[in-house]
């Protein structure tokens, strides 16, 4: 069974604007530290991937994996394994919501693998993982805001 972990974080833009870099599947190894290549193989009914594959490559784990994604609007997005090879299990879900100082975004994900791991170092390894998708997708969604034009509301 996998075992889940929280963290959030404040982005200064609006729900949409963030919401469109999470979407932007094609654009994740130019940004997702350890996403080499994704993928869109199958298109949801409102234009937004339903399916996605990705290629990992963070060190000691490599992965080839298919996450199938459900999107409510720019509220929040959910993801769960389809398949994978080191990755046994994978859930989780970015939910949004505004604030007078930009958008708090919740980041929710519970992961197993088919290799052993001790409990101390898997949670190290969790929250390594989450807090840099969290900074890496704030500076990636502020820095496009930035060229922009500066900060918007998408609300």
């Amino acid at each position: 069974m996998a075992d889940e972990a929280t963290a959030e974080i404040v982005i200064g833009a609006g729900r949409g604007a963030i919401m469109n870099v999470i979407a932007d599947f094609a654009a994740y190894p130019e940004w997702a530290h350890y996403v080499t290549r994704a993928e869109v193989v199958e298109w949801g009914v409102h234009g937004r991937a339903h399916r996605v594959r990705f290629v990992l490559d963070a060190g000691m784990i490599k992965d080839e994996y298919t996450l199938e994604y459900d999107w409510e609007d720019d509220d929040a997005v959910h993801w769960h394994l389809v398949r994978g090879r080191i990755l046994k299990e994978m859930d989780g879900t970015y939910a949004l919501s505004a604030t007078p100082a930009g958008t708090v975004v919740r980041y929710r994900l519970a992961v197993a693998l088919h290799i052993p791991m001790p409990g101390l170092v898997k949670r190290q390894a969790e929250r390594v993982i989450m807090d840099m998708a969290l900074r890496e997708l704030k500076r990636r969604v502020e820095s496009r805001s930035a060229e922009a034009g500066g900060p918007r509301s998408d609300e």
